[in-house]
């Protein structure tokens, strides 16, 4: 398999990135290094290329005679996605619709699409599954359901092959420790408690704690970023062994309070966060929780990071052992 991933150089791209060359894949990463970091993937093929770059893009996809490619670059702030509503269309849908037609151009037809939970918006119940509706409160999930649709249509008329994984939450980090989340700015709750535990910051906010929850908090699915990573080898593989175009969740089906993960957090470093109680913010749905049976019984995926504290001790290591991310 001869893979270009787009955004490679990005969290969940670096990680994936690692896990395919692992499974033997020949993988080209190609990032404009805007938000991802070429420490990442140092190791790595690595193209400094931008979506919209049509000519640089064909040149890559024949020189390293491309047969798959695997999609991260993507805007994913979902607070700058309402501010900026713009970027997000533009870089999301156009930048991608830009990415599909060069690829077809040069007969490459297998996709795996990086997509989101937030394509359901605030839904009725709970745990979510693939057929519930789709109705998105902000623009960053808004682009990705249009884009789901569109490739939905390219497979119908032009003969595009793709997966989309809609992802809940990801976190922590590969065990080696040498690659982590690191964004600027960081909005993620693991990296925000133990950067908080580490006095990275000023403190840490918990958005509402009337909700009707356990302990007031929202709940969220958290995944293990190298659990996301062997989804998309497993949908890569199955895409070359003639599986149709689909679309699948990604979450642990387990739910976890905004306070059970500043304890779990806390309990794992040994360490206190400085926290406070905010206003709950516009849009935040109560709870949030995958079901992800559908691509354990048709890709045979199975999570291998189940414990909470395993996987924000995985986050640890890297936060602790790169206090400043890749800046070092």
């Amino acid at each position: 398999m001869n893979i270009l991933v787009t955004g490679g150089a990005g969290y969940i791209g670096s990680h994936t990135v690692r896990l395919l060359e692992q499974a033997g894949g020949k993988v080209v990463v190609y990032d404009n290094l805007i938000t991802g970091h070429r420490d990442a993937v140092k190791n790595s093929l690595f193209v400094e290329g931008d979506i919209f770059d049509s000519e640089l893009l064909g040149d890559t996809l024949k020189r390293y005679e491309i047969s798959s490619v695997v999609h991260f670059a993507a805007y994913s702030l979902v607070g700058v996605s309402m501010v900026k509503p713009r970027d997000y269309y533009h870089n999301n849908v156009v930048g991608t619709l830009n990415l599909l037609d060069v690829m077809l151009a040069n007969g490459v037809n297998k996709l795996v699409f990086s997509s989101t939970a937030a394509v359901y918006g605030e839904p009725d119940s709970s745990p979510i599954t693939e057929e519930m509706p789709k109705n998105p409160t902000n623009v960053y999930g808004r682009t990705k359901l249009i884009m789901e649709n569109v490739m939905a249509d390219y497979s119908r008329t032009y003969g595009l092959n793709y997966i989309a994984l809609r992802y809940f939450n990801a976190c922590g980090a590969d065990p080696a420790g040498d690659i982590g989340e690191d964004h600027l700015p960081e909005t993620h709750l693991v990296p925000l408690v133990l950067k908080a535990c580490l006095g990275k910051t000023d403190g840490l906010k918990i958005f509402g704690d009337d909700y009707p929850t356990r302990d007031g908090t929202c709940i969220r699915d958290y995944i293990h970023v190298n659990d996301l990573g062997q989804a998309h080898v497993l949908a890569l593989k199955a895409l070359y062994n003639g599986h149709g175009s689909d679309v699948y969740n990604l979450g642990n089906g387990n739910g976890f309070t905004v306070k059970e993960i500043i304890e779990a957090a806390e309990a794992v470093t040994g360490l206190t966060a400085s926290k406070e109680v905010a206003p709950r913010r516009s849009g935040d749905p109560a709870v949030l929780v995958a079901s992800s049976e559908k691509i354990r019984q048709d890709l045979g995926w199975q999570p291998e990071y189940i414990d909470i504290k395993s996987i924000i001790a995985t986050a640890w290591r890297w936060h602790k052992g790169n206090p400043d991310g890749f800046a070092r």
